[in-house]
């Protein structure tokens, strides 16, 4: 097989591509494989008609069509192989010439990554947001710790926020119950917007043995938009006692001895995850920077616009919002031309750890067991792009490490000692 390639456009590649005769057998013996099994001639079983009488039947050209489409995307993959381009979205190919025993002769345009110096990352100069305030998070983080230890006591007064109360509710709808709205003995934290629009106001001001009523309407489920009655009966009002905050509640609670003690750890935490609040937005102000230093590398135009048509073919979307798409599509396109570059630069590969990090993190959100959602990255053939994702998420890693991070009043933020242990993809 003989191959070129021509540079059309800095962002734009034609590949020419020949191929002896002799080397189109596999596919057209998986051509005539394929029709065999396909179509019914008397006298012979399904799959095994002879390729003369395929010839006959079905026609040479149409073997011929099904060799080629399978063979020409083997035979432009292998001419694209160790050439250093980087190929984006679908190759545009056209069959220039196709003889009987000679040669296939095919020729594929297609959109690449441009050819640019990695630019200078190093010691980027990142400023970030001064982190908050430490006091009402570490009081806050106290009290929560608190309210897992705290006990109920009934009380005679009206409902406040946050009391527990015990509830009795019968849901109706044209005066028929509503099994799903109704429930007995139910223990409900006011203000915590766990029950339906509207309850905790009512229950707010209730009195215990008081009955109040509701009427809404869901925003989802089988009862959507349609009016259920509430009847509410307050069966007890209880109000929650926390334990003092001393010596024994930090021993009963924590491993420390005193709560000086444990103030302390809790304001460590507390910092701890400013400074990955802070991480996190530097990757943000790193990425950003990244496609500023991007502006005058030319961009696959017809990849771009490929993307946008695919994107509003339904029709939707206003000026503002198509602008907005196309404008997002090319910092993206950007950051991932930078970002792939500095991989390579500095060989960042994906190991299995890498995957099966990631495969695990993101089986949580789409609800599946890690190895389900990993057949189906595979299965789908989106494994490839993942790993693409990973690693890009690494190099960026690698730039925030190297970068000069400082808050807004210039003082420097430490993220790299933290990167390795609260980032997933830090090395």
């Amino acid at each position: 097989m003989k191959s070129t390639i021509e540079n059309m456009t800095p962002t734009r590649i034609k590949v020419q591509v020949e191929v002896p005769f002799s080397e189109l057998k596999p596919s057209l013996d998986a051509a005539y494989q394929k029709i065999a099994s396909q179509i019914s001639v008397p006298g012979f079983r399904k799959g095994k008609v002879p390729t003369q009488v395929i010839d006959q039947r079905v026609g040479r050209p149409a073997v011929l069509q099904e060799a080629i489409n399978e063979a020409v995307p083997k035979a432009y993959a292998e001419a694209l192989k160790d050439k250093k381009v980087y190929p984006i979205g679908r190759p545009k190919v056209e069959v220039d010439e196709l003889k009987e025993n000679e040669e296939l002769k095919f020729s594929a345009e297609v959109d690449v990554r441009p050819d640019f110096e990695t630019p200078k990352y190093k010691g980027l100069k990142l400023q970030v947001d001064k982190a908050r305030e430490l006091g009402e998070d570490v009081k806050k983080q106290l009290e929560d710790l608190q309210a897992r230890f705290s006990t109920l006591s009934a009380v005679e007064r009206a409902v406040k926020d946050q009391d527990v109360v015990i509830l009795d509710i019968t849901g109706t709808k044209d005066d028929e119950q509503v099994n799903q709205y109704s429930g007995q003995a139910l223990a409900y934290t006011v203000g915590s917007n766990g029950l339906v629009p509207g309850a905790d106001e009512v229950l707010i001001g209730a009195k215990a043995e008081q009955k109040v009523k509701l009427d809404f309407k869901p925003e989802d489920g089988p009862f959507k938009d349609q009016q259920i009655s509430l009847d509410i009966t307050v069966n007890s009002v209880n109000e929650k006692v926390l334990p003092a905050a001393d010596d024994d509640f930090a021993k009963m609670a924590s491993e420390f001895d005193t709560l000086a003690e444990l103030k302390k750890d809790l304001e460590e935490k507390v910092k701890q995850s400013r400074i990955i609040e802070q991480t996190y937005l530097a990757r943000e102000k790193a990425s950003d920077a990244l496609v500023v230093l991007m502006a005058k590398v030319p961009l696959p135009e017809n990849a771009i616009e490929s993307e946008f048509e695919e994107h509003f073919k339904d029709g939707h979307g206003d000026d503002a919002h198509k602008e907005e798409f196309k404008l997002g599509s090319r910092k993206s396109m950007q950051s991932q031309f930078v970002l792939d570059k500095i991989a390579e630069d500095e060989n960042i590969g994906v190991s299995d750890a890498d995957l099966s990090e990631w495969i695990t993190q993101n089986a949580i959100k789409y609800q599946m067991p890690p190895q389900t959602f990993a057949d189906a990255l595979v299965r789908s053939g989106e494994i490839t792009l993942v790993m693409g994702e990973i690693r890009r998420s690494k190099a960026l890693t690698l730039v925030v490490k190297e970068a000069d991070v400082t808050d807004a009043d210039g003082n420097k933020v430490d993220v790299a000692s933290v990167l390795k242990e609260f980032v997933p993809d830090a090395e």
